[in-house]
């Protein structure tokens, strides 16, 4: 059995991708590679076929109908044998030394008496044309190498969190979590590592710099342009989010350690989606603003106020135009320390 699966979900892919699979290869034998072809109009696909071909005991190829990222990363889960998955992005690749050595505290756990849930560890935004690259950690939030539980996690600031990079997850825990990531719908990663967060009992932090996630082409999700323009399915996210959280209020805040990461997860991913409504600016995303907060104060008044009255949610809802180019700047400011997005 194989300690780590990947699931490297592609499309079009093929400038890119082989980056990523060659870092992946250093995991050896331990390591599952599942590359998932999702409906590729290019050269992908036969890309991913002759890596498979070279690797025959390393890789593994599914091709399939464009579902899109969260279809492609429930696919890679189902077919996983590895007793932990990742997710690592086709544009993306890790670091060698990192990587040996989470493989290495995987397979400790694998041969002792403790149950690991969730390997954390650090990533790296890795930006186009930049130098110096911010680096996400948590050794001032999460106990350095040792098992520990959501009580022992201290307080994320406003601009740290947890993202599908810093994971490694117990495939059986993903598959046994209820965790259904929609089909053509980006942004779903915020999904990934939100949903299993109340099964997860049992963590591990590594403060090693493992992914490097590549930002800066003008065509990427996260580019502040196309996240305007693909709103609605932010938005359809951010509402998934608020679902999950409110209908499993008692079991996450059976732990007020998990419960405060999580809201202020979803605090954070409701201001972004405010602020790109601001962004465009209409009367219409105006409007489905406050459609979206009014469907938190209907889904639980509580967490409503609280979020609403809290620093970003005020930060959101500044009056008049004045008020939304405040919004605006002050988001601006904030993402250059924080990187929302």
């Amino acid at each position: 059995m194989k300690v780590l699966t990947i699931g490297v979900p592609c499309y079009n892919s093929e400038a890119y991708m082989e980056k990523c699979l060659h870092s992946l290869l250093a995991g050896g034998d331990d390591v599952e590679i599942i590359i998932v072809d999702d409906g590729s109009t290019d050269r992908t696909g036969e890309i991913a076929d002759e890596w498979q071909a070279a690797h025959p005991d390393m890789i593994r190829v599914i091709h399939q109908q464009n579902g899109g990222h969260g279809a492609a990363v429930m696919s890679a889960l189902q077919a996983a044998s590895g007793l932990y998955f990742k997710v690592v992005d086709s544009d993306d690749f890790v670091r060698e030394i990192a990587y040996r050595k989470i493989l290495q505290t995987l397979r400790d756990f694998i041969g002792g008496d403790d149950r690991l849930d969730m390997l954390i560890s650090n990533f790296v935004y890795h930006k186009t044309g930049e130098k110096r690259h911010r680096v996400m950690r948590y050794a001032h939030t999460l106990p350095v190498e040792r098992l520990f539980t959501w009580q022992e996690v201290g307080r994320f600031h406003k601009g740290q969190y947890i993202l599908m990079h810093s994971v490694v997850y117990r495939t059986r825990l993903l598959k046994d979590c209820g965790m259904k990531l929609p089909e053509h719908t980006f942004y779903v990663d915020n999904l990934y590592v939100f949903e299993p967060l109340p099964f997860v009992k049992n963590m591990y932090y590594l403060d090693v710099n493992l992914y490097y996630y590549n930002i800066g082409r003008e065509d990427q999700s996260v580019n502040e342009s196309v996240m305007i323009k693909r709103v609605d399915q932010q938005i359809a996210v951010n509402r998934m989010m608020v679902d999950y959280f409110t209908e499993n209020i008692g079991m996450i805040s059976s732990v007020k350690q998990r419960y405060r990461y999580m809201f202020n997860y979803l605090e954070i991913i409701t201001a972004i989606s405010s602020i790109l409504l601001i962004l465009e600016g209409s009367r219409e995303r105006l409007k489905e603003k406050e459609e979206l907060w009014n469907y938190i104060r209907r889904k639980n008044p509580m967490v409503f106020l609280k979020m609403r009255f809290g620093l970003l949610g005020s930060m959101a809802h500044l009056p008049g135009k004045g008020g939304r180019r405040v919004s605006v700047e002050s988001y601006r400011l904030l993402n250059r320390f924080f990187h929302f997005n």
